[in-house]
């Protein structure tokens, strides 16, 4: 198989080959064996440091002619190693360059050099792998792919300092995802590293360190099993508390603090431990200093961001560390004009790379905000913070975006900021363009923010209906991204208002029993949880709005999505639109049938108990309608279906079915008479009266407030 480089390069290239260059070649083919070893050696010293000498040298053949020599029986060892070490090194130039040589199929040649009994050798071929498996071009499943290959590296992890080296370096840059943790887990990496923490050579340390981390990364069963590891008679979670002070390289203490981050993220370690809060959390705020290169403020902002993000206390202890949050500022402003680089090539990296400064930056400002008001107060009090993150939405990094609609999703859970400073900066506008066009992994951010900004007590709310929002969610709700449609039909719930009586019976409280005003701020999360939404109690106007744009045949179609989720949200808008009786009687008038269509097949399918339960409280709410009634009363299957549901052994079913028949038998209305006798002709009233001795409070409650009406 021909190794050539794509066509423009390739011919540039060509144009460039000298004679040496074909010389180097031509003496790989001498018949003379002493003559070839030479011949590579002159070629391994003139392709150091020369990336246009590789280039030449892979258009002209070498690398087929080396492999070939590597895996020849005939070769010498001597011979084999250093074609390995001039493959190595040609790997070691472009990313064409490794392209080049996956297409001539190194990889399985290299794997078949480690079976050989000469260590010099091994460790060429390791370190040619090395390189290659670190390359972004190389898959990192060409490692996987022979199953005989990780356990060998297991057992190769002996021979050498530099085959540890390498073998680790190669086990975390192809550790991606939970298949390949699993498969390392199995061959008994953890074992086989952790005694290699303890090694002279900084590099092996360094490198198994890195194992560790990519290993327990969202893994609990490899967390689980480290924080109980011995080495040398010490707990591995100790051995990297050492790691992480002070006086030991950045860079492992950087590496030491991400595995404890993982290992506690994946519930080895808690939270309260002193390993985390007292050493830990300090070391990664360390890393966030301005003293710091800008890869590790990066690095140590991100991993703060993802230890302290589930957790409050945490939280709150990084926010009152070294001054945290003020020093974030400091991400937005680099390179300052008195920046204290004098490294021209390390101005040029960072002046490239300091769009990742502020993702970081939006990242930990996220989690720091993720539950308490006053740490939010403190993030939007900093120096032009709400016109950072609104100059982020508008980035041309994808990842800059994503971070800052994270960042500013994080501070409107606030009720006083959404009054207030996002107000004054019009958050909204920004926002409403980000929705327009962006990645499906922005949009589910954008969309779960907007479910804020639409709260009655947001002042954006009503700007926001009026340049499109109903047209746009209802059009998520249509993506493929099951994420999507949630958060599209979730948007379109969001209410006006959540008073006490409704948020008591939302929630199974007794009204007596909970302090009024809440506190705004849990006000908020509640409802953010609740799916309360702006079609409840909303104008007819919206109400038709939503049912137009969305289309019924989209919001059928969203009642048998596949996605619980999906379902569950649809009912809840479908519920919440069936509000009072003038709306009710009108989307029933011009929808009743499709309806009445849909909640006959969800009743009669295989869902759970909730997703019942709710399909039944929609029904609750047609019953509630002046005319919308009679939809139910003249379909028997339905009734059938109230009744059967009435004496189902779960009470919350027995219940929304007992509302269903409350609302039909009202005596105050037009027609209760004859709702009254046919229900009593099918049993209903003596299903009333067994209902009436439930242990349940609420059910006997319901129960006998129906028969009431039987009575008057």
């Amino acid at each position: 198989m021909a190794c050539l480089l794509e066509t423009p390069i390739r011919m540039s290239v060509l144009s460039e080959v000298t004679a040496s260059s074909r010389h180097y070649v031509d003496r790989l083919f001498d018949p003379d064996p002493q003559k070839v070893l030479q011949g590579v050696i002159d070629m391994k010293n003139a392709v150091i440091g020369n990336n246009k000498q590789k280039a030449n040298l892979i258009v002209l053949g070498a690398v087929p002619r080396l492999l070939y020599l590597l895996q020849q029986e005939t070769s010498s060892t001597e011979l084999k190693t250093e074609c390995a070490v001039v493959l190595g090194s040609l790997a070691m130039g472009t990313e064409n360059n490794v392209k080049s040589l996956l297409d001539c199929h190194i990889i399985p040649a290299l794997l078949q050099g480690l079976l050989s009994p000469d260590l010099k050798f091994i460790e060429a071929c390791l370190r040619c792998l090395r390189t290659i498996f670190t390359s972004p071009v190389t898959p990192e499943e060409l490692l996987y792919t022979d199953a005989t290959v990780i356990p060998h590296l297991m057992a190769l992890l002996s021979r050498s300092r530099y085959t540890q080296e390498y073998i680790c370096q190669i086990f975390s840059h192809c550790c991606k995802g939970p298949d390949h943790q699993t498969i390392l887990f199995n061959h008994g990496a953890v074992q086989n590293i952790a005694h290699l923490l303890t090694s002279v050579s900084y590099k092996v340390r360094m490198q198994a360190l890195k194992c560790f981390s990519v290993l327990a990364f969202e893994n609990p069963q490899v967390s689980m099993t480290l924080v109980n590891v011995l080495v040398d008679g010490e707990l591995l979670p100790q051995i990297f508390v050492k790691m992480l002070q002070r006086d030991k390289p950045i860079e492992m203490q950087l590496t030491s603090a991400k595995c404890l981050t993982y290992m506690c993220r994946a519930g080895a370690i808690r939270t309260d431990d002193n390993c985390i809060v007292l050493k830990t959390l300090p070391c990664l705020v360390r890393m966030c200093s301005k003293e710091r290169l800008l890869e590790e403020r990066v690095e140590g902002a991100e991993t703060l961001a993802y230890l302290i993000e589930p957790d409050v206390e945490l939280q709150r202890i990084a926010s009152i560390t070294d001054h945290l949050i003020a020093m974030l500022a400091d991400y937005f402003k680099y390179p300052s004009s008195v920046s204290a680089i004098t490294d021209i090539k390390r101005l040029d990296h960072d002046l490239k790379h300091a769009h990742e400064l502020r993702q970081a930056a939006f990242k930990l400002y996220a989690s720091l905000g993720a539950n308490d008001e006053d740490i939010r107060k403190k993030i939007i009090e900093t120096e032009n913070m709400m016109d950072r993150i609104v100059t982020g939405l508008s980035e041309s990094s994808v990842k800059v975006r994503l971070a800052a609609v994270r960042c500013l999703h994080s501070l409107s859970r606030s009720v006083q900021q959404l009054r207030t400073s996002f107000q004054d900066h019009a958050v909204w506008k920004p926002l409403m363009k980000v929705l327009q066009n962006a990645p499906d992994e922005i949009l589910v951010v954008a969309s779960s923010m907007l479910c804020n900004l639409l709260l009655d007590f947001s002042p954006s709310k009503e700007p926001i209906l009026e340049s499109g929002a109903v047209e746009l969610l209802c059009g998520l709700t249509q993506s493929e991204n099951p994420a999507l449609r949630v958060n599209g039909i979730w948007a379109l719930m969001f209410s006006n208002d959540l008073g006490p009586r409704r948020f008591c019976s939302t929630f199974g409280f007794e009204h007596k029993q909970v302090a009024w005003p809440l506190c705004a701020s849990v006000l908020l999360f509640i409802i953010n949880k609740s799916g309360q939404n702006m079609a409840f109690q909303a104008e007819q106007k919206i109400k038709a709005d939503i049912l137009r744009s969305l289309s019924t045949e989209q919001l059928f179609r969203l009642l048998s999505d596949s996605d619980l989720n999906v379902l569950m949200k649809t009912l809840g808008l479908l519920r919440n639109l069936l509000s009072t009786q003038p709306h009710i009687d009108k989307i029933m008038s011009t929808h009743g049938k499709q309806i009445m269509q849909a909640v006959t097949l969800i009743l009669e399918g295989e869902h759970n108990i909730e997703v019942k339960e709710q399909t039944l409280c929609v029904l609750a709410n047609i019953a509630d309608g002046t005319t919308a009634k009679e939809l139910i009363m003249t379909n028997d299957d339905i009734l059938q279906k109230i009744k059967y549901y009435m004496g189902h052994s779960h009470v919350k079913l027995q219940l929304a079915a007992t509302c269903c028949i409350l609302n039909l038998i009202r005596n105050e209305e037009e027609g209760s008479q004859e709702r009254q006798d046919k229900l009593r002709d099918m049993g209903i009233v003596d299903i009333l009266h067994k209902l009436s001795q439930s242990p349940d409070l609420n059910l006997s409650e319901k129960a006998k407030k129906a028969l009431q009406q039987y009575l008057a």
